[in-house]
C-alpha cells in the first residue's frame, strides 16, 4: 500500500509540473514596444501600454493559472535599438509576445528577431505592406492596417472625385517608402497620373521646400505619405503655404484623431482618410472608449492603434488559452484558426500571411460646425469590406502562402 501511495504522490507531482509546465517561466509577459518619445508618441506611446494593461485587467489578470505581467520600452524610432530591445526583452526577460510598434522599419527589424527567437509578435502600429509580403513571419500578425488599405481606400476614393493627378511627400523610410508605392499603384489602376515625389527625413520641422515643389508640381492631390507629426506639421504649413485655398487637395494618407485635434478641424476639416475603427462608431466603442478616456492622462479618447493594442492583447490571451499553453508555434496555429469578434472587428479572422482581416473604413473629418460633442471629429463616408480592403493573398510575395 506504502509503494501504491508513494506511486499515486509521484503522479500528481508529475501532473502538477505538467500543468505548470505549459506555461514558460510560470508567467505569461507582454512587452509593449514604440515611441514613447518622439513623433508617434500620440498615436501608441503610453497609450497603447495602457491599452494592455486593460486587456490583462478584464482577461482576469492571470492565463492557465499563471499571472500576466506588461512591460514596455521605447525603441525611439530607430531599427537597431529596438531589434537590440527585442533581443534582451527575449534572452533576459523571457517576453513571451511584443506588441505594437509603430514605425516600419523597426518593425521589419523585430520580425527578424522574432522569427528567429520564435516569439509571437502582435503589430498594432506599424504599416508597411511588406510584413505581411516578402517578409512576412509564421510568428507575425499585423493587426490593425496596412499601407496597401490605406491607399487604395483614400487613394481610389479621391481619384473618383476627380483628383487624378498626384505629387508625394513621403517619409524617407520603410513605412513612407512603402505608402507611396501602395498609393501609386491606387492612383495609376483608377486611371490617374503620379507626377512626381520627394522624399523628406523623418521628424522634419521645416516643409516649406518640399511643399513648394508640390506646389510647382500642379498636381491637383498632394498625397501625405507620413505621420504623426510629421503629418501635421505638413498639414499646418500646407495652410500658410495657401496650397488648399489655391486648389489643390491634401491627401493625408495616415490620418489619427490625435493628429486632428493636434490640427483643429478648421485646419483639418475636409481631409478624406482611411481608419481601421473610429471610437464613436458604436455603442459598444463608446463603451471601451469611455473606460480608456477615464484612465488616459491627457483625457483623449483611443487612436486605433490603441484599441488594437487592446483587441490584439486579448485575442492572444484566449489563444494561449485554448491550446493550453504559452508556446509560440502553438499559439500561432491556434490564432489562425479562431474568428475575430470584439468592438473593433466582426467576424474577422487571420489569414496564412498574418494579415489580419477586417472592415476599413473610408471617412471625412468635419468642420467646426458638424462637430456636436468634444473629439466628434470624423464622420463615415463608406465601409470598405476587407477582401477589398487589403491586398489579394496572392500578391503579396509571402513564402508562406502555397499556391
Amino acid at each position: 500500500m506504502k509503494n501504491l501511495f508513494g506511486l499515486a504522490m509521484l503522479a500528481g507531482l508529475f501532473a502538477a509540473g505538467a500543468a505548470h509546465a505549459q506555461i514558460s517561466d510560470g508567467v505569461v509577459k507582454i512587452g509593449v514596444l514604440n515611441d514613447m518619445s518622439s513623433l508617434y508618441a500620440d498615436i501608441g506611446g503610453r497609450g497603447s501600454v495602457l491599452a494592455a494593461e486593460m486587456a490583462v485587467e478584464e482577461f482576469g489578470g492571470k492565463v492557465l493559472d499563471q499571472p500576466i505581467q506588461v512591460i514596455s520600452g521605447d525603441h525611439q524610432n530607430k531599427p537597431d535599438i529596438g531589434a537590440g530591445l527585442a533581443r534582451k526583452w527575449i534572452d533576459t526577460e523571457r517576453v513571451d509576445t511584443i506588441v505594437d510598434v509603430p514605425t516600419s522599419s523597426v518593425a521589419l527589424a523585430i520580425q527578424e528577431v522574432t522569427r528567429e527567437k520564435k516569439r509571437v509578435f502582435l503589430m498594432s502600429g506599424p504599416a508597411s505592406s511588406d510584413l505581411t509580403g516578402k517578409a512576412c513571419s509564421p510568428y507575425g500578425f499585423q493587426w490593425t492596417y496596412d499601407t496597401y488599405a490605406l491607399a487604395h481606400g483614400t487613394g481610389g476614393a479621391m481619384v473618383k472625385q476627380g483628383g487624378d493627378t498626384w505629387f508625394f511627400i513621403t517619409a524617407d523610410y520603410a513605412f513612407g517608402h512603402a505608402l507611396e508605392r501602395d498609393t501609386s499603384d491606387a492612383v495609376k489602376a483608377a486611371g490617374g497620373k503620379v507626377l512626381g515625389s520627394v522624399k523628406v527625413p523623418l521628424n522634419t520641422q521645416d516643409f516649406s521646400s518640399f511643399l513648394l515643389q508640390a506646389q510647382a508640381s500642379k498636381a491637383k492631390v498632394i498625397g501625405l505619405a507620413n505621420a504623426g507629426g510629421d503629418t501635421i506639421n505638413s498639414i499646418k504649413q500646407a495652410a500658410e503655404f495657401g496650397i488648399v485655398a489655391s486648389g489643390q487637395k491634401l491627401a493625408g494618407l495616415l490620418v489619427f484623431l490625435t493628429d486632428v485635434d493636434s490640427l483643429g478641424l478648421k485646419s483639418a476639416q475636409g481631409l478624406t482618410i482611411t481608419s481601421a475603427w473610429y471610437w464613436d462608431k458604436d455603442d459598444a466603442s463608446r463603451a471601451f472608449a469611455k473606460r480608456f478616456m477615464a484612465r488616459n492622462p491627457n483625457g483623449r479618447p483611443p487612436t486605433y492603434t490603441q484599441a488594437g493594442v487592446y483587441t490584439e492583447v486579448l485575442f492572444y490571451l484566449n489563444a494561449i488559452k485554448a491550446a493550453g499553453t504559452d508556446a509560440a508555434d502553438r499559439v500561432s496555429a491556434k490564432m489562425r484558426t479562431m474568428k475575430i469578434n470584439d468592438f473593433m472587428t466582426k467576424d474577422g479572422w487571420i489569414r496564412e500571411d498574418g494579415r489580419i482581416m477586417r472592415d476599413m473604413y473610408l471617412e471625412e473629418v468635419k468642420s467646426p460646425q458638424d462637430s456636436k460633442y468634444p473629439y466628434d471629429y470624423f464622420k463615415v463616408l463608406a465601409t470598405i469590406p476587407a477582401e477589398q480592403a487589403f491586398r489579394p493573398l496572392k500578391d503579396g510575395g509571402c513564402p508562406l502562402v502555397k499556391n
